[in-house]
């Protein structure tokens, strides 16, 4: 927030982004549940792999065959991500079912917590995402996906690097950038 705790710009466009994200992923477990609870991180991190890799094949090839388009592909990473972090905080439950209100505290507080991390961030970097390409931002989060899977590949062990969660919460905002580029970019193209 700024000086007179209003939020600011990027804010609001996060809060929207993922108001979007979690409407689909409440819908998403009124179809299928918490059965993502039985995937362990490994297996969600290929998960956030697979989308970015689409996103990344896409732009590499200027065209898709599949309808569904990129926005789609960062949405999921995006809710992988929180489900991703919000295994890592259960780690220690067997627990496979929650109600609708646990399940939108958990979702919550884990956007709060990484939202928390962009406000950081964005002081110290002057918010520089947003004279980033899009393209550049999937890198980020590709090389963040190996990242993860360095340190899953090490039992979570790190000499001197940031662990899982944290490169969870990168690419969670990574994709929110991407987000709120694209609809910009959307945006110019429909005032010419």
């Amino acid at each position: 927030m700024n000086r007179d705790n209003a939020p600011s710009q990027t804010e609001i466009e996060y809060r929207q982004v993922i108001s979007h994200c979690k409407a689909l992923f409440d819908k998403k477990n009124k179809d299928y549940g918490t059965s993502w609870r039985i995937l362990r991180l490994p297996s969600l991190t290929d998960q956030i792999f697979i989308k970015a890799q689409r996103i990344r094949s896409i732009q590499e090839k200027g065209e898709q065959k599949i309808q569904d388009g990129i926005e789609g592909e960062f949405i999921g990473i995006i809710n992988y991500c929180i489900i991703a972090l919000i295994q890592k905080s259960l780690e220690n439950s067997e627990q496979m079912e929650f109600s609708a209100e646990e399940l939108s505290q958990f979702y919550d507080h884990q956007v709060e917590t990484t939202l928390e991390l962009l406000r950081n961030k964005n002081h110290d970097y002057g918010e520089a995402w947003r004279d980033m390409r899009v393209s550049s931002m999937t890198d980020l989060i590709l090389m963040k996906i190996f990242r993860t899977k360095q340190i899953e590949n090490n039992l979570g062990v790190t000499l001197v690097s940031e662990g899982v969660e944290a490169n969870y919460q990168d690419m969670l905002n990574y994709a929110v950038f991407c987000l709120i580029k694209i609809k910009e970019e959307q945006m110019q193209i429909q005032q010419q």
